[in-house]
């Protein structure tokens, strides 16, 4: 497969040391950035730049180009991406086979994760990792979810754990599920009853939580199928805040029954939706390149193993 990807030039224009080089497009195609790079490869900007060239001599193309923000992948680049990345996979995996070893694995990770997400999660991950692996690195975001689905496409991304009602749209991507989870209201009942009733959820205002700024979730999608609105009072993308706010307000919060069940004391409630809706799915998800890199399978069973202990 390597040799697919050089040979779709002259083979007389390239030399068995160019393989040296696909790691370096890689970095590049993901990082789209000469300095970052760099930094991942652990080699010197010029070195990078100087393997850029050699890389657009041998394809007889730009491959990448300036653009605000970095670099920008030519149409040529992304012709390229996905089988690099396979071919790649592919030998790491034949070489991690036998030589993998999660103490000196040094690999860094890229995930996407809501709050939520990240505060059932990490400190169980982080604690392992400090352990079996402290020589991997972890960078969270927090992308909404078409965002977050685009990064894995993108190579942004090694991974993005959250619920993905589209993901079975989305080509070249895997996933598996955590875990299932229900859906719960928090509302403080000092003024009411400590139930609410469809007209009671409806007529209170609402604190929804999203990155994205529009971003309608299941929650509205039932509603708006049984012929109902809710009224967004507050939306913000921090689900950590997202409790304080209803404390002696009349804010209702509908949120992942985990996050907020422990909550009910005092005045405020956690209690069952008034209206029907079904179990939906937690998962983590990555691109089918990854799917044989032996140190991404360590962490995706990790942070399985993880979950389930969380249920």
């Amino acid at each position: 497969m390597i040799f697919n990807i050089l040979a779709m030039h002259d083979s007389n224009n390239i030399h068995p040391s160019d393989l040296g080089l696909l790691p370096v497009l890689e970095a590049l195609l993901e990082e789209r950035h000469v300095s970052r790079a760099a930094l991942r490869l652990n080699r010197s900007q010029p070195a990078v730049s100087h393997a850029l060239a050699r890389l657009r001599d041998i394809f007889d193309d730009p491959l990448l180009v300036r653009a605000e923000g970095g670099l920008q992948p030519t149409a040529r680049a992304l012709q390229l991406a996905e089988p690099l990345g396979e071919a790649l996979a592919l030998m790491r995996s034949l070489v991690n086979q036998t030589s993998f070893d999660m103490e000196q694995c040094n690999s860094h990770f890229r995930l996407s994760l809501s709050d939520y997400g990240a505060a059932i999660l990490l400190p169980a991950l982080v604690s392992r990792l400090r352990k079996s692996a402290p020589s991997v690195d972890l960078s969270i975001v927090s992308y909404g979810r078409e965002r977050a689905l685009a990064a894995l496409l993108d190579g942004e991304i090694d991974m993005a754990i959250g619920v993905y009602p589209k993901l079975e749209q989305v080509r070249d991507l895997k996933n598996v599920v955590l875990f299932e989870e229900t859906f719960a209201c928090l509302f403080d009942h000092s003024a009411g009853s400590k139930a609410l009733s469809l007209k009671d959820y409806l007529a209170r205002p609402h604190i929804r939580v999203s990155v994205a700024l529009q971003d309608n979730s299941e929650v509205d999608e039932a509603l708006s199928r049984l012929g109902h609105k809710r009224r967004i009072a507050v939306q913000i993308p921090h689900w950590s805040a997202a409790p304080d706010l209803v404390r002696e307000s009349d804010l209702v919060l509908t949120a992942a029954s985990r996050s907020i069940e422990g909550l009910s004391g005092g005045s405020l409630q956690c209690g069952e939706l008034p209206f029907q809706l079904s179990k939906f799915p937690f998962v983590q998800t990555w691109h089918r390149r990854r799917e044989k890199d032996a140190a991404h399978r360590w962490l995706r069973e990790e942070i399985a193993a993880i979950a389930v202990r969380q249920i």
